[in-house]
């Protein structure tokens, strides 16, 4: 079945579809022999060759789903033009090719999704998708309506942020934060912090969603339980068949009742019971076991009188 380039490439756990199209718009990617650099190419992995990075792919298996410990000092890349260590190296062993779900600084540490599942990924690290908390220590004690400009949703370099959930742990020369983000642009935090006067020393992801870093290694990784998997589809607002959840439709408002139009001044009002006089009851009033008495015309009269008349 034809789809996009960066999506089959996505589906087949190469990585995300926003790294899929960087390395189209790089020549990194070959179709049937030929260097692609334009997006929405149509391809059917069944039938044409694709390859990225010099290494055909293949429609994805089984979906795959891992949570990894990322220590310091690891690029959250597939590959690093630099030569620097990824991730990738330590999830080596899952047996499927996966990719990182959004990104961890150089120099952070703490909780990784990686999937070849590239439609949960696609939907987890868009804006409002599952929530992602961390653990912050920076330089000295942020001001109270500094915390609060955070919690406001503030403006950074022209973008406007999100509202984030900070909460202070401790104080003192350094502090630890627990900050809660519904987004994930490039180093936010540090940005964030930066922007407030108090440097980030430290930065540790907690959790995504519902999944938890808890007691895990740095440098380990682990299968994500089917309770972990569906709560993050729902996170993402995906429905079974991978499709993205429309947002059900407002109430629709309820029609005000009509008021009573006011009687004219001098009306004399209307007697318990008593029809109106036009609408679907107004009509002849007939009473019980009785037929209508006819109304006499003139002409009636006339020849009444006429008959009483003596010959």
């Amino acid at each position: 079945m034809k789809e996009r380039l960066q999506k089959a490439i996505a589906g087949a756990g190469i990585c995300s579809r926003r790294e899929a199209e960087r390395l189209i718009e790089q020549g990194e990617v070959r179709v049937n022999n030929e260097t692609i650099r334009r997006q929405g190419v149509q391809v059917d992995l069944a039938v044409d060759r694709v390859e990225v990075l010099g290494r055909r792919i293949r429609a994805a298996r089984a979906p795959v789903y891992v949570a990894l410990h990322k220590p310091r000092g690891y690029v959250t890349t597939v590959k690093d033009p630099e030569g620097r260590a990824t991730v990738m190296e330590l999830v080596e062993r899952v047996g499927e090719r996966v990719f990182p779900v959004g990104r961890l600084d150089y120099t952070a540490e703490g909780l990784l999704l990686l999937t070849n599942d590239g439609a949960l990924a696609y939907a987890l690290m868009r804006p409002g998708g599952a929530p992602k908390s961390y653990r912050v220590k920076v330089k000295g004690t942020p001001a109270p309506d500094a915390l609060d400009k955070l919690r406001r949703g503030a403006t950074l370099e022209g973008q406007t942020l999100l509202p984030a959930k900070v909460h202070l742990e401790s104080r003192g020369e350094t502090c630890w934060l627990r900050v809660t983000l519904h987004e994930g642009k490039k180093n936010q935090i540090v940005r964030m912090m930066d922007m407030i006067g108090h440097p980030v020393r430290r930065l540790r992801r907690l959790s995504v969603g519902p999944v938890q870093l808890g007691a895990l290694p740095a440098g380990k990784w682990r299968y994500l339980t089917f309770e972990e998997i569906g709560g993050l589809r729902e996170a993402a607002g995906l429905t079974e068949s991978g499709e993205r959840r429309e947002k059900p439709a407002p109430p629709r408002a309820r029609p005000r009742p009509q008021a009573a139009r006011p009687r004219p001044l001098g009306a004399r009002p209307r007697a318990a019971g008593a029809r109106p006089k036009n609408g679907p009851q107004a009509g002849p009033r007939f009473t019980s076991g009785a037929a209508p008495r006819a109304r006499r015309t003139s002409q009636d009269e006339s020849s009444a009188r006429s008959r009483r008349k003596p010959s």
